[in-house]
């Protein structure tokens, strides 16, 4: 029984996100693949509009402020919806509880596009008072600021962003601005995430990373080393983007081991810190696709659930096989959404009315339910190499 209900806040999601009525970003883009993994979703729309912003005709809606979410927060406290009972007399399976304690349900917090200041405060408040109900709790945060160089959001909340994840999952621009390095290798990649975990984030992935190599000459970063033990060298293939992920663990010394190799982490002779990163390609694919950061950070909390403390899951999942089946579920998922919009756009008119461009931008929706098999059971299509 006690299991049982560890397992229950392990699976169980509070996502705060945006909500359209018709496409798929924000919470419509993340809650169908976390259902589909097993997991339990509490929803919380920070706006709900009728389309995402970048049709050519506007939208229509309402946006959430961040009083809002902390009394919807406060409803959910006062009908004990945040917590799990045990049964009384039974000690806690998890936590440090002991008999009749109770924890925190939720064990998973995810955010995405925040548009203010004042509202990702009460995001803060939020995970704040989850982490202190259920100390095993992760925020997993897609830190939506902008892209190819410029800002969505306003930039004061960079800072914000930085001192209260687990998990962060930035693109190459988002990176570059949370560290204030600019990425043009692996090495700056990796320097970047260390950044990150000093600030105490234990898992970065960058969704994508288009280097200087792999926009003209195909070259070896010579950091990079297979996993696989044949000891070939990775080669970016020509027109490729890059997606990495590093994951920083501390654990304590055991005294019959030797510690060589090992940094320690400043804070206690007890423990030391391991590092481990990977970097994989996929080839770009044409058009403008919005949404998939959702889907991508969804992916991330669902298959990360069980990597948090251990090297290899109890499906035998390691950080490098999660990054291939991230990989090729995601490049599924745009390029049956790429042929569509083909497919549709060759019948379209070759007009630049309004209604004819928001069909475009409308062609470009994720088609998200229809790679449901490619959530379930992830293409392997790419190969993941370690970094030394």
């Amino acid at each position: 029984m006690q299991g049982e209900i560890c397992n229950e806040y392990k699976r169980r999601v509070l996502s705060i996100q945006s909500h359209v009525v018709s496409g798929y970003v924000g919470n419509k883009a993340a809650v169908f693949p976390l259902q589909l993994l097993g997991f339990d979703v509490d929803i919380i729309n920070s706006v709900n509009f009728s389309n995402h912003t970048g049709y050519p005709n506007g939208w229509e809606g309402s946006v959430m402020d961040g009083g809002t979410l902390l009394k919807m927060v406060e409803g959910l406290e006062r009908n004990g919806l945040l917590i799990s009972d045990f049964p009384e007399g039974e000690e806690t399976y998890c936590g440090n509880g002991g008999v009749g304690a109770r924890i925190g349900r939720i064990g998973n917090i995810l955010t995405g596009y925040i548009g203010s200041e004042s509202f990702l405060h009460s995001v803060v408040t939020v995970v704040q008072k989850l982490k202190s109900l259920n100390p095993h709790c992760r925020y997993v945060c897609d830190p939506v600021l902008g892209d190819r160089g410029k800002f969505y959001v306003p930039q004061e909340l960079v800072d914000i962003y930085k001192n209260e994840a687990d998990v962060i999952t930035p693109n190459q621009f988002e990176i570059e601005q949370l560290t204030g390095i600019d990425i043009k290798s692996i090495e700056d990649a990796k320097n970047a995430c260390r950044i990150l975990h000093n600030l105490g984030v234990s898992l970065v992935l960058i969704t994508s990373i288009i280097l200087p190599d792999t926009e003209n000459e195909v070259s070896v970063d010579k950091s990079i080393v297979e996993e696989y033990g044949d000891g070939t060298k990775a080669t970016p293939p020509r027109n490729s983007i890059g997606m990495f992920v590093s994951r920083r663990r501390t654990q304590q010394i055991d005294s019959n081991q030797s510690t060589q190799q090992k940094s320690f982490d400043g804070e206690s002779e007890q423990h030391y810190c391991e590092e481990e990163q990977y970097v994989l390609y996929t080839p770009k694919l044409p058009g403008f696709f919005t949404g998939t950061g959702d889907v991508c950070a969804a992916l991330c909390l669902g298959w990360t659930a069980e990597l948090n403390e251990h090297i290899v899951d109890q499906d035998g999942l390691s950080l490098g096989t999660f990054l291939e089946k991230l990989a090729g579920t995601m490049h599924a998922i745009v390029q049956r959404t790429a042929q569509n919009a083909m497919n549709k756009q060759s019948r379209y008119p070759d007009e630049s009315s309004g209604e004819e461009m928001s069909r475009k931008v409308s062609s470009f929706e994720l088609k998200l339910i229809q790679s449901r098999d490619d959530i379930l059971q992830p293409p392997r299509s790419f190969r993941a190499v370690k970094l030394q």
